[in-house]
């Protein structure tokens, strides 16, 4: 957290961090700040993202009882929860239709004198827009995509084009409407949005109207399907579609005009609605579509990824940092299309810009740094896989490939020396079977309490038994054929297994020597990695002409 405050301000909060505080809506917050004079004044922070002293915000609190009291929004919120459970989005708009003074369902009585309670202190769209704020961050809490996350609407807003004072905006899937009425939000904009699922299309057109957006229209329906805006030609389209859906209609689609990059296979549902995205533009209107980093590389989607390269209409494809999309961890990619002007739909561009923001925090700036950034050619890009993930063609343009073959060098040389010093010195033995003579069962060990299992591998419990010797003579091929089931299963715990008799002295020779192989082992295992990554500089290194061979 960021501030401007003085340094005797003490630690300061967010207006939504204040909200969890006294468990009410950023809304209601908002709201306080308007309605009450004795409010703490900013202590830091800028004039659209204030920060305040959390002293005085406790203070303030205090004095109010907001800090010890259940709200009436909080109160609100759970009695919906009570009656709509996982259906939310259908007392939501319930909820907007009363508040817009819309007959519809009727509403239960204790929600009605609630709503109507907050109604008489809160406006109308002060009260939806908390609503919509809670069912945000429920959805986040859960690891729903039910909505579009907040991180997600934020980088489609700021990589999003300048907006012309006559323009129109289009979100296929439309969801509760919340990227399209946040992008569009502060312009002239008119706004159209389609979205399957009739209650959420309900819920985005009556907070439209409550927030006062008369440009607004959304409807129910299946875009790809039953397309509701056919003649609808935009500036900018912007889409957060469903991702990892098969069935988007393919087989009944399958000759629809909108596939003029090719017909996307029933996996590739993605590449369906950036189609569509894209058959809404006008010449020179822009796309801007959220979609899995996996399309970027699959197979299936090559020959789709090719023609958008070579006729130009993919400028940019920005790699989000990790946790951008609630529902998962994995990074989401922005792709920025622009329909040319050119004749033919084809531009001519010679270049898709690649940026990766994947080292970013997810809340953090949105600019990217020069070394985030790669003007990649168009010829480049159209090799046999066409991929367009920004990190494949970052990691080659700002590697110091001398300086990294140099460090792997050594640091193989390092590890070969160190492994070689780890192996034991062994001397002849007696010869095949000379320990097989007098052997105990690991079952004996265990019964007998000197044995016990850390996870799947027994250790000693006593000092009269070494683990390393115990699970170096585990390991043998003798002991793997006894642990291992005739559906080819292994396990090292295998009470069958036997190990030889020796004295504590003995065994402890043995269990350095089984040590100091496992060791090796384990760091073969690096070694070999190490060996990869070291192939793989040389070769890149070479082809891109960063190494050189010597005379």
């Amino acid at each position: 957290m960021t501030d401007n405050a003085a340094p005797s301000a003490g630690p300061l909060v967010t207006g939504a961090e204040i909200a969890r505080l006294a468990g009410v809506t950023r809304a209601a917050v908002s709201n306080w700040r308007r309605r009450h004079e004795d409010f703490p004044e900013p202590a830091g922070g800028a004039a659209n993202s204030p920060l305040y002293a959390l002293a005085e915000v406790q203070d303030w609190l205090d004095r109010q009882r907001k800090g010890q009291e259940v709200s009436p929004e909080v109160e609100l919120w759970q009695a919906m929860r009570a009656v709509y459970g996982e259906q939310m989005v259908v007392g939501l708009a319930q909820v907007a239709a009363a508040l817009a003074g819309e007959a519809g369902p009727e509403l239960p009585e204790d929600i009605v004198t609630r709503v109507d309670e907050l109604a008489r202190t809160v406006p109308p769209v002060d009260l939806v827009n908390g609503l919509t704020e809670r069912f945000m961050d429920s959805a986040r809490r859960a690891g729903s995509d039910q909505v579009t996350p907040e991180r997600v609407v934020r980088a489609v807003r700021h990589f999003a084009p300048q907006l012309p004072s006559d323009a129109t905006v289009f979100d296929p899937a439309c969801g509760i409407g919340v990227l399209l009425l946040s992008v569009a939000a502060g312009s002239r904009a008119r706004c159209f949005g389609q979205e399957a699922d009739p209650d959420s299309a309900r819920f985005a057109q009556l907070r439209a109207d409550l927030l006062g957006q008369s440009d607004v229209r959304v409807v129910a329906g299946d875009s790809l399907r039953a397309d509701a805006w056919q003649d609808l030609k935009a500036h900018l389209v912007v889409c957060d579609p469903p991702a990892g859906v098969t069935e988007w209609g393919r087989e009944e689609l399958l000759l629809d005009s909108r596939w003029e990059l090719g017909t996307p296979s029933k996996a590739e549902g993605e590449l369906a609605w950036l189609q569509h995205a894209y058959a809404h533009t006008v010449p020179g209107g822009h796309v801007l579509m959220v979609m899995p980093a996996s399309v970027a590389y699959r197979k299936a989607a090559r020959r789709i990824r090719a023609e958008l390269v070579r006729r130009g209409i993919v400028r940019q494809v920005i790699a989000l940092p990790p946790g951008t999309a609630t529902s998962h961890a994995l990074p989401v990619h922005l792709w920025c299309l622009q329909r040319p002007e050119g004749q033919g739909g084809v531009d001519t561009q010679h270049t898709v810009r690649m940026v990766d923001l994947t080292d970013n925090n997810p809340d953090g700036d949105l600019d990217p740094r020069p070394d985030q950034i790669a003007d990649v050619s168009l010829i480049e890009l159209l090799d046999d896989t066409v991929d367009l993930t920004p990190g494949s063609h970052l990691r080659s343009r700002h590697r110091d490939y001398p300086a990294e073959y140099a460090a792997l060098s050594k640091e193989l040389e390092d590890s070969v020396r160190r492994l070689l010093a780890l192996l034991p010195e062994l001397a002849a033995g007696g010869g095949p079977g000379s320990l097989d003579a007098a052997t105990t069962s690991v079952a004996d060990l265990a019964r007998a309490g000197l044995v016990a299992y850390d996870g799947p591998e027994p250790v000693s419990v006593s000092d009269q038994l070494d683990t390393d010797y115990l699970r170096g003579f585990l390991r043998s091929a003798a002991n793997v054929r006894r642990s291992t089931t005739t559906s080819g299963t292994y396990r090292l715990d295998g009470r069958g297994s036997r190990i030889p008799r020796m004295g504590i002295e003995e065994q402890r020779r043995y269990g350095s020597a089984f040590r100091a192989l496992a060791e090796f082992e384990e760091g073969m295992r690096k070694v070999d990695e190490l060996s990869r990554r070291l192939a793989e500089v040389a070769r890149d290194g070479l082809a891109t002409g960063a190494l050189m061979p010597r005379d």
